[in-house]
């Protein structure tokens, strides 16, 4: 074994010159001390805040590698957000208490429910992909996937009391539209119809709009289509064009059976 040649083709393929996964691991302690601190009572604010910042400039140094981008003056209107952001997530986490009849308090919701942990580091991520700051946002949503197994995009735009019951395999897409009081269950995927990097500028994933229900395992897509206010979308529902207001979409599943061979 020529160890040496190893090394040297090894080198000669690291073609990324910015693939720093410093910059992971720091988003990840980022968006852990950031929630502690909205969330926590034995968090201080004030003290974390200052700590906060210095460590959202370091990743402003590890993402920012166009200089003329103003990374560094994104975090006085990022801490500026936040309390309206904890104003929705308190919202969000009324919202499944009322909705859930398994819930026994609003402490297990903060503390317990996957589907608001999801909610909260996509409404956090959302205000920097808001502000264009590159891939921190991303990896914000997807450290939050890997651990409740909602993948919701930090580009999506979702409104007031937002409920996603069990959580597990919930897919909301980039340009993913969502009014006020929806509730989803597990499974659910917001998506677009094909995928073609020429359409990365155009809305690519549906709008639901205000008062929605949609059952477990429903696929909904394409950037055309608008759920209507009030309607229900039952589970494994497949919806490629747009449901009238008050509506109620169902599957029909086809049974077949099986009739055992005559021995006659």
């Amino acid at each position: 074994m020529d160890k040496e040649k190893i090394i040297e083709e090894l080198n000669r393929h690291k073609k990324q010159p910015y693939l720093d996964y410093r910059l992971k691991e720091e988003t990840e302690a980022f968006t852990n001390l950031l929630f502690y601190t909205l969330f926590d009572v034995n968090t201080q604010v004030a003290e974390n805040l200052d700590i906060l910042e210095t460590k959202f400039s370091r990743l402003t140094d590890l993402a920012c590698w166009e200089l003329e981008k103003p990374c560094a003056k994104v975090w006085e209107n990022y801490i500026s957000g936040l309390p309206g952001i904890l104003e929705k997530l308190n919202l969000d986490a009324e919202a499944i208490l009322d909705c859930d009849p398994a819930s026994l308090s609003i402490q297990e919701i903060y503390m317990a429910y996957p589907g608001f942990y999801a909610i909260a580091i996509y409404r956090l991520a959302h205000e920097l992909y808001v502000h264009g700051f590159p891939l921190v946002p991303r990896l914000m949503t997807e450290y939050a996937h890997r651990q409740t197994g909602v993948d919701i995009n930090p580009g999506a735009t979702i409104g007031k009391s937002f409920f996603i019951d069990h959580a597990t395999g919930v897919v909301i897409g980039e340009t993913a539209i969502i009014h006020d009081h929806v509730k989803i269950y597990q499974g659910v995927t917001l998506g677009a119809l094909y995928v073609a990097k020429n359409l990365q500028k155009t809305k690519r994933h549906p709008t639901i709009m205000s008062n929605v229900t949609i059952y477990a395992n429903a696929t909904i897509l394409g950037g055309d289509t608008v759920i209507g206010e009030n309607s229900v979308i039952g589970g494994n529902a497949w919806i490629t064009a747009s449901v009238p207001p008050n509506s109620t979409v169902f599957h029909t599943p086809e049974i077949k059976i099986k009739t055992a061979p005559s021995n006659v």
